[in-house]
């Protein structure tokens, strides 16, 4: 006990349980961020036995985390995570690590056909992370011939050579991906699900992400305030299908800050940007594989209709995020033109050939 205490501190998970956070939704206290930042080196660490370790993890689903709480994981997992950082400054996307099951990932063809207008996009994944253990962006791009298992350098060559760029976690946070195991025997979601997808392994000062309630949004955004390690001054955000970063079918709401300013929230209608259909046009069978098949036939122009539009305005969210556009309008014009030029296809052919 003396050496993990002189390695860590004063707060084993018992302690925190016993003492603050083990009491119940309603009656529990929050940590501080010095609590906080103990725990997950301690379960980054791998000290934590199994039982202990479960019972926290519930506990923090039940009382809900405090951007302070998420922001001292976030910087625990910064110290863990081997950032390579592009020449260009891309627009990070963190969707959900645990996938889709029902809807097409757009987010690949999408990405790609920003970079063809000129922003560059960052994706990043684990492989059949729990508790979905469903299709995410590396089984696209697996699919597509891309190669996946790249270490961080190579990813952010990636990005600088094509626009567009994928991440591995087992290679840029080795750690947080060996904690899969006692993840999957939660059989519920943990903070570790929320955190991942703000890992920002290309340092960027752009992200995007989804929600599927406004206040959540609101926690993202402040949990990027409250970080200490953090390179994010630009957040864009808007309720996505399955929790990924494909925008929802119909009247969508889109939260917005920027260092310095306050949160601002606005609704768009997608079919005024030509998404005039619902979330079960975007339906498919086998997520990667068609998936894939999607993205090519619409980056090379084989296809057109809902797939095509919703990659189009999915395209114009990036472009705006990354202030190219002034507005989302105006990024669905560019992205247009990227997919009518060949552009966007000459990136996913360029994606390839990395």
């Amino acid at each position: 006990m003396a050496k993990a205490t002189e390695r860590y501190g004063e707060w084993p998970l018992r302690r925190l349980m016993t003492e603050v956070v083990g009491s119940g939704h309603k009656s529990a206290d929050d940590m501080t961020r010095e609590q906080a930042a103990e725990a997950f080196r301690r379960i980054l660490d791998g000290e934590p036995d199994h039982t202990t370790l479960g019972a926290f993890w519930l506990a923090n689903r039940w009382k809900r985390n405090t951007p302070e709480e998420l922001g001292a994981y976030v910087d625990t997992m910064a110290e863990e995570t081997e950032t390579a950082v592009p020449d260009c400054d891309p627009v990070d996307c963190g969707a959900n690590y645990d996938g889709k099951g029902r809807t097409a990932i757009l987010g690949v063809a999408a990405g790609l056909v920003a970079a063809a207008a000129g922003t560059p996009v960052v994706v990043h994944s684990g492989d059949r992370v729990p508790t979905q253990k469903q299709d995410a962006y590396k089984h696209v791009l697996d699919e597509l011939g891309v190669e996946t298992a790249l270490d961080p350098a190579e990813s952010a060559d990636m990005v600088d050579e094509v626009g567009f760029g994928f991440y591995y976690q087992p290679n840029f946070a080795p750690t947080v991906d060996a904690l899969a195991e006692r993840r999957e025997q939660m059989g519920v979601r943990t903070f570790v699900n929320t955190i991942e997808t703000l890992a920002n392994p290309a340092g960027a000062s752009t992200h995007l992400g989804s929600f599927y309630h406004l206040p959540y949004a609101v926690r993202i955004i402040e949990t990027f305030q409250q970080s200490e390690t953090a390179a994010v001054d630009r957040v864009l955000m808007f309720q996505g299908m399955e929790g990924y970063d494909d925008v929802r079918p119909g009247s969508t709401t889109v939260a917005e800050w920027t260092e310095g300013g306050e949160v601002d929230d606005f609704t768009i209608e997608t079919p005024e940007l030509g998404m005039d259909f619902d979330e079960d046009a975007l339906s498919v069978d086998d997520v990667a594989t068609e998936s894939a098949d999607i993205t090519e036939a619409v980056l090379t122009g084989e296809r057109d209709g809902s797939f095509a539009d919703a990659v189009a305005v999915n395209a114009a969210l990036r472009i705006y995020a990354g202030e190219d556009a002034d507005s989302i309008e105006a990024g669905l014009e560019t992205a247009r033109d990227a997919i009518d030029s060949g552009a966007a296809a000459e990136a996913l052919a360029d994606l390839r050939d990395f």
